[in-house]
């Protein structure tokens, strides 16, 4: 300061204007280089910018918002694209599916053929193929324990495979891998299970059996007394792994448990029921595929009536699946459209269906709920995405972030008219919709036919769940 002075009285001020701006710059370059080395920027990241808060001083935020969540429910339509691939190997009708415990990619699944594959989904090959596993349609398969598989058909025979030492020559074509075990029956099966933990399965025949991996007989009989039904299904539940559920040509949802050797409970439904899946998270939970083009939860403790009812088919629903995460689950029905669920929403769902695809009869999810797998007439597996819109392959941090925003946004504007319309609900066409609108129409004629020729007060309105189930047996 001394010198600036000096300087400023001996009338030099030019070089004293220019000391003061190399110390003022000097002072900034100093300040910047803290700031850049306080700060953790990456390349490219925004600059950070400081916003006034105050909701008076945006009064268009409301707007934006709104802009944005139609902006968002438009990208959900556009990249809406599920089908993902194709597993072929069979030529005839997939009836039956399984997936491996504790895996994410690996499938099993059986046809009207014969033939017997099990897929790596994954990379979308074949790690095993058995061209005539069983003599006539396999109609049921399961993984057991120690990397093995279970099958039955109507042929009578229950075979175990191993699929832990696959053979060279797979990638060429079907191999002739013998069954390690045949376990022989007197009647044609529709339907297997395995249990949990021990080595333990279920057939489902003209009663529902309990068979152990090391003896050749089943080591017991599970029925109703007053059954003479045929049972189409039987599935271990997924928490008490001692409990089984079974669903027969009767229209009944029978309850059994190995531990007593008998049937608990039964009801007789309007309709019968085509598969049956245990939900993963609610162990009292079941879900029902009906003939009715209906699909039916239940919980085991109150089995009067359904918990819910899901209505979209046009025909008989003839599969159905839980998802691992228990929040969705798949439907596949002979409307040749699979419909994919949110739990306790009972319309609406996800539509998915193509010009090749025929009759599903079989549905599944994977191991990490992100894929769909169903099985037709056609003879083909095909894989689709649990969300038809979601991105395949690595998401940066970045992108999850605007995705979940993007959700939020979808979420909390879904009840605007033109945000509602945007968001996708694929249709079945326009035959399907041809279809729905003739079954709901026949439904309100025979409502006012039966109004019309009953006299008033004789009979009263009774409630749609009360209706499903006729009576309970125990």
């Amino acid at each position: 300061m001394w010198t600036l002075w000096h300087l400023q009285c001996s009338g030099d001020m030019r070089l004293a204007e220019e000391i003061v701006h190399l110390l003022r710059y000097g002072e900034n370059l100093r300040s910047s280089t803290r700031t850049i080395g306080a700060s953790t920027t990456r390349p490219g990241d925004p600059t950070p910018t400081s916003r006034n808060l105050d909701p008076l001083m945006h009064p268009f935020a409301r707007a934006r918002e709104r802009t944005r969540a139609l902006n968002a429910a438009k990208m959900e339509r556009i990249f809406a694209k599920p089908f993902v691939a194709s597993l072929e190997g069979h030529v005839d009708a997939v009836e039956t599916m399984a997936r491996k415990p504790n895996t994410v990619n690996i499938v099993a699944s059986g046809s009207w053929d014969g033939g017997l594959i099990i897929h790596d989904v994954s990379q979308r090959s074949q790690l095993l193929h058995v061209e005539s596993a069983h003599k006539g349609k396999v109609a049921g398969v399961c993984f057991a324990q120690d990397d093995r598989l279970l099958s039955c058909g109507v042929d009578r025979n229950i075979k175990l495979w191993d699929t832990q030492e696959l053979d060279d020559d797979t990638a060429a074509g079907p191999s002739q891998r013998k069954p390690l075990s045949i376990f022989p029956g007197k009647t044609a099966f529709n339907s297997i299970d395995h249990h949990r933990y021990d080595p333990l399965f279920a057939t489902a025949s003209n009663l529902v059996q309990i068979w152990d991996e090391t003896k050749s007989a089943a080591v017991s009989n599970l029925t109703f007394p007053t059954s003479t039904e045929t049972v189409t299904s039987v599935r271990f539940n997924l928490s008490e792994a001692s409990v089984l559920a079974s669903i027969g040509s009767d229209r009944t949802l029978t309850l059994y448990d190995i531990r007593t050797g008998k049937a608990e409970r039964r009801v007789v439904m309007k309709m019968r029921s085509n598969a049956l899946s245990w939900s993963p998270t609610f162990p009292t939970t079941v879900l029902l595929a009906s003939e009715d083009h209906n699909l039916y939860t239940f919980d085991i403790r109150s089995l009067n009536t359904p918990s819910h009812i899901y209505k979209a088919h046009v025909a008989a629903v003839m599969s159905c699946d839980w998802s691992p995460t228990g929040t969705e689950f798949v439907s596949g029905g002979w409307d040749r459209t699979v419909r994919i669920w949110k739990e306790g929403v009972g319309t609406a769902p996800e539509v998915y269906h193509t010009k090749r695809m025929q009759r599903v009869m079989s549905t599944l999810y994977t191991g990490d709920a992100r894929f769909v797998l169903t099985g037709s007439d056609d003879g083909n597996v095909r894989i689709w995405k649990a969300h038809a819109s979601e991105k395949l392959g690595v998401i940066t941090a970045r992108e999850r972030a605007a995705i979940e925003y993007r959700e939020s946004l979808k979420q909390r504007w879904k009840m605007d008219a033109q945000v509602g319309k945007e968001s996708p609900h694929p249709e079945a066409g326009a035959q399907g919709r041809a279809a729905q609108a003739h079954h709901v129409g026949c439904a309100a004629c025979q409502r006012g036919t039966e109004k019309k020729n009953t006299r008033a007060g004789e009979n009263k309105p009774k409630a749609e769940r009360k209706k499903i189930v006729i009576a309970e047996q125990t």
